[in-house]
């Protein structure tokens, strides 16, 4: 498994990229947009320059794993030689419906095809597949070269030998894969999402302001990242992609987003990547006065 295709040059799919990259494996990144492949490439760039300053890399480590990563915007050449395709595009079901059944089509029948989804059911998306028994989830935390979890999500015809080669490109990886049941939201997500929701309630509800629900969960709760902040790094319109999944695979009011992140997400305010979100990243307004416009 020496040849990985990554699907999406945004942040999880550069991410993926550099991390196969840096432990030796021939990368093929993929994107439709030649300038998400040049900002991904940009991206990578500059992090392996952070850890080349920092010792833990050496400037001809940095190199190396720059020279093994190439770039398409052709799914069908990029994919044609690859043993492990990685999808790691926008969190859409039909979106990512139509890239396996692509892959399906291009891919040498021995590959197997893997989904970066944080939310949505391999069992699915490997239905659109000839080869249900070789899709599988993996699922990696973002930032990617640097978090150690990956959720290694089984789909209901996953097969052993399948899961087994996942496992064993994870820790080669030097990450700690967690076998999951394919169940809407995973693990990571069906926990953490609730959390992040329920402090979007608290601030709706006028309970507190957003930093200090913020520093209650830091200093109370040991967090490293209030759960407004980390709403805002992974993206409001993830956050609500992903409670929406689990509201319709759950039918269970607990998931349902809190007007509050609908409203954000309406208006465009999508954290950290957009300038605003429940913290205002261009310093032109308070925090609280952004999310006020939102609430009651």
């Amino acid at each position: 498994m020496k040849n990985i295709a990554v699907i999406g040059a945004g942040t999880m799919g550069n991410g993926i990229a550099h991390t196969f990259a840096q432990f030796g494996y021939n990368v093929q990144l993929i994107d439709v947009s030649q300038t998400s492949l040049d900002n991904g490439i940009a991206t990578i760039n500059k992090n392996l320059e952070r850890m080349v300053a920092k010792e833990s890399i050496s400037e001809e480590e940095k190199n190396r794993t720059l020279s093994n990563i190439e770039t398409f915007t052709n799914l069908e050449e990029g994919v044609k030689k690859a043993n492990l395709v990685v999808e790691a595009a926008t969190e859409n079901v039909d979106l990512k419906l139509k890239i396996f059944r692509d892959l399906d089509k291009f891919c040498p029948e021995q590959t197997i095809l893997a989904s970066n989804t944080s939310s949505i059911s391999i069992t699915q998306i490997a239905a659109v597949t000839s080869r249900p028994e070789m899709v599988i989830g993996m699922h990696f935390m973002n930032p990617v070269p640097i978090m150690k979890l990956v959720e290694i999500i089984r789909g209901y015809s996953t097969s052993q030998a399948t899961f087994k080669n996942v496992e064993e490109i994870s820790k080669k990886l030097n990450k700690v894969p967690v076998e999951v049941n394919d169940y809407p939201g995973f693990v990571a997500n069906r926990i953490l999402m609730p959390m992040i929701n329920e402090a979007i309630e608290t601030l709706y509800n006028g309970v507190a302001g957003v930093k200090e629900i913020d520093t209650v969960m830091m200093l109370g709760m040991a967090h490293p990242m209030g759960p407004l902040a980390l709403a805002d790094f992974i993206g409001l319109d993830v956050c609500l992609s992903i409670l929406n999944v689990m509201y319709d695979g759950f039918k269970n009011p607990k998931y349902a987003p809190c007007p509050l992140l609908v409203n954000m997400v309406m208006a465009g305010k999508l954290g950290s990547k957009s300038g605003e979100g429940f913290y205002d990243y261009s310093q032109n307004r308070k925090a609280e006065d952004v999310a006020k416009m939102f609430s009651k």
